[in-house]
Order: C-alpha cells, then sequence, then structure tokens
C-alpha cells in the first residue's frame, strides 16, 4: 500500500509542477489544503498523482481496515413533490399509478421481514407526500423502536424534514427534537446534491437551499446526533462548485464534528429530464473520490456506494481514498437502478462483502452506523470459494 516513501519519490519528480509539489507536501506534512488548492487538484492532478495522496490520508486514518455493515432500505413512496431533473426515481403526484406509496402496516412488514436476521440499521428515506407528516414518521420511528429497540434507524433528508416541519409549522430546532425523541438515531446524507443556488436552481428547484440543508444537519449535531453527507457530482457543475460544496461541508464539520462519512454520489442518466447528458468517466469518478479523500480532512470517512457504481468499481475505488462500501442492502433501494446504476437488483451478503475487500488487499470490518466494530473479518475463513467469482482480483496498490 501507499507509503510516505510513495509521496517521497512524487516530491522529486521532475515532471511534477510546482503546485502540485506544493500540494503533496501539504499532505505529507498533514496540513490542510485550501479551496485554490483542490481545484488545482481537480484541473492538474493525474489520476496516480491523487490515488498516491487519497490513499496515503486513507491509510493514516484507517490502515487497510475497509467498513461495511448489515443494512436494509425502506423507501414509504416515490411519488412525490418535487421535480427534480436528474431524478429517475420519483413519479409526480397525477401520475402517483405509476409509483407506490406505503402505509404504516406496510412498512412494519419489511421490518418484520429481518427479525430473524443479523441487522444493524434501516435506512429510510423516499420521496415527499402531505400524509407523511411529523406525526406519521414519529409514529413509525417509535413503532420500529418498540419492536425492535436494537436497530438503528437511519432515516429521512433535510429536503423530507424540511417539507414535514414547514407544513406542521414547527421549528428545525422543535422537529428535530420530536424526531429524536421517537426514536431517530442518525440522518442519512442524502439531498444535498450541489449546494451552490446557481446549480441547485437549475436541477432541484423548489426543495430546501443548501443553507436550509446544512442547518438542519447542524441542529441534529447540536442534538447530538451523527449524520452523513453526500455530493451529486458528474452533470452541469463545474469544478469549483464541488469545491464550495466540500468547504461548506468542511466548515459546518469545524463546527460541530458530528459528520461521519462523505458519499460522492455518481450522476446516472437514465429516464430522466438530463438523460442528454454523458455520464462521468470511471478515472474522472475515481480523481473525484481522491480529491474528496484529500480535501475533507476533518470527516473521518469516504464512502462508495456500491449498489450505485458497481462491484468492481467500488473495489478500485479503495485505492483512491475510499474506506467504507455501506452495506448488504438486501435489494432493498430502486433510488440508483432506476436510474440506470450497474446493480440493478443490489445484494450482497456477508460472505460476498468480505470477499470482495478481500479480493484488493484490503481488511474488511463490520461495522455499526456508528463506526463501533461489530466483527472484525481479518481471520475469519469462509468454506465457500464460490464467493469469489465475479470480483475483481487488483495488484495491492
Amino acid at each position: 500500500m501507499a507509503s510516505n516513501q510513495d509521496i517521497d519519490l512524487l516530491l522529486k519528480d521532475k515532471m511534477l509542477s510546482g503546485d502540485l509539489k506544493e500540494i503533496a507536501q501539504k499532505v505529507m506534512d498533514t496540513q490542510r489544503i485550501s479551496n485554490e488548492d483542490a481545484l488545482v487538484l481537480f484541473e492538474k492532478g493525474s489520476l496516480g498523482f491523487l490515488g498516491t495522496l487519497a490513499n496515503h490520508v486513507r491509510e493514516s486514518k484507517h490502515g487497510d481496515s475497509t467498513y461495511f455493515n448489515r443494512n436494509f432500505h425502506i423507501e414509504p413512496t416515490n411519488i412525490c413533490l418535487y421535480t427534480c431533473s436528474f431524478c429517475s426515481y420519483s413519479r409526480l403526484i397525477k401520475k402517483r399509478e405509476e409509483g407506490w406509496e406505503y402505509t404504516m402496516d406496510d412498512i412494519m412488514d419489511i421490518v418484520h421481514k429481518y427479525d430473524d436476521q443479523p441487522v444493524t440499521e434501516v435506512h429510510i428515506v423516499g420521496g415527499v407526500l402531505p400524509q407523511y407528516d411529523v406525526k406519521f414518521y414519529a409514529d413509525l420511528f417509535k413503532t420500529i423502536k418498540a419492536h425492535r429497540p436494537e436497530l438503528h434507524i437511519k432515516a429521512l433528508t433535510p429536503v423530507e424534514y424540511h417539507y414535514i416541519f414547514k407544513k406542521d409549522k414547527v421549528s428545525y430546532e422543535e422537529g428535530m427534537q420530536i424526531m429524536m425523541e421517537a426514536g431517530l438515531d442518525s440522518m442519512p446524507g442524502g439531498g444535498a446534491e450541489i449546494f451552490h443556488p446557481e446549480i441547485r436552481d437549475e436541477i432541484a428547484g423548489g426543495k430546501c437551499s443548501g443553507a436550509q440543508w446544512l442547518r438542519i444537519h447542524e441542529v441534529w449535531h447540536e442534538l447530538g446526533g451523527k449524520s452523513n453527507a453526500t455530493m451529486l457530482y458528474g452533470h452541469i457543475e463545474k469544478y469549483w462548485h464541488r469545491v464550495d460544496h466540500m468547504d461548506q461541508l468542511r466548515q459546518l464539520q469545524d463546527k460541530t464534528g458530528g459528520f461521519q462519512t462523505f458519499i460522492p454520489l455518481k450522476f446516472r442518466n437514465q429516464d430522466n429530464q438530463m438523460s442528454h447528458l454523458s455520464e462521468t468517466t470511471v478515472i474522472e469518478d475515481l480523481r473525484n473520490y481522491a480529491i474528496s479523500r484529500i480535501y475533507l480532512d476533518n470527516f473521518d470517512h469516504i464512502k462508495s456506494y456500491w449498489p450505485m457504481i458497481g462491484r468492481d468499481m467500488a473495489q478500485l475505488s479503495l485505492a483512491f481514498g475510499v474506506d467504507d462500501i455501506d452495506g448488504t442492502i438486501d435489494d432493498t433501494t430502486k433510488i440508483y437502478s432506476m436510474a440506470g446504476s450497474e446493480e440493478q437488483a443490489p445484494s450482497m451478503s456477508t460472505e460476498q462483502l468480505v470477499t470482495m475487500i478481500r479480493r484488493v488487499g484490503r481488511k474488511p470490518v463490520e461495522r455499526d452506523t456508528l463506526y463501533n466494530v461489530v466483527t472484525d473479518y481479518s481471520d475469519v475463513v469462509f468454506e465457500d470459494d464460490n464467493a469469489y467469482k465475479g470480483y475483481l482480483s487488483l495488484p495491492v496498490v
């Protein structure tokens, strides 16, 4: 794996420009890079250069440990009041026959399906509709906790919270307190898209602003909660929009320390209003992961979401700053498969996830949502060698 010697070699490379050498030295010295540095990395950094720096940061924080969890998703509805141009998942109310709207009983039936399985997290996100209000979600969280108290509830984005709090005339502070008391354990990172209004207004107009997204997470952090953050990249944004987005996250993290994980989300162009746009290349995806790891020095974890980018790409990302690949999922999410992701039925067993991580020379560690270690699989041997079929076997970086 990458080491200080790798960066030393970069610094001695006579072909490397002075500004890139300065950035490499900052990384070597554990100094924070600036927004201007990040733009230089986007504009001039080669894949190998960025991978070396990002892998150095990743291993300084986590060594070879690569995290996953046992989770499942519940998406209460794909009918939505909003019409985000990048979204392939949602359906308008006037076309609600094309979608689904789960009742409380429907949702609990999904929860009950996992009663005999060692899952640790339920991830709940979906469309925005009036019937899914503060009372509905508070009652849902209470019902899940009454049934299975140890199950971690990671639920709803600021897009959903902003709508239901405004509709029910409660403040962010009051609303998030209600959710915490009802059993909410943490928040996912969705709905961030791109914060800058010139992009956000065009691709996600009408829903909460970037500032409102950040404020809801800040309120949650002030209550002692943890959350994740995302960035939707590879559509109409420029590099400086990505840097601006990460800068706002880094500033809030300096203030609260409440973010756990950053997840870059690749724009997928199937069946949405932006289908005319080409998707980013694998090289650009890996560069984006790497720069995220280098820039977000105060985020402990960078995650590649394997159902969105595919298993092989998730393996590759582990050499470019990523230390988390999400969880078992169990074919319970349609958000990315409906947009044309590589995984049309995303589900992996624990054995498959462990194998996928091992095949690229990393150490598989099952975590809970808050990154407490559940099982270190370093020395666990599985009987079924067939689990190794279909995965990359890459040389160790």
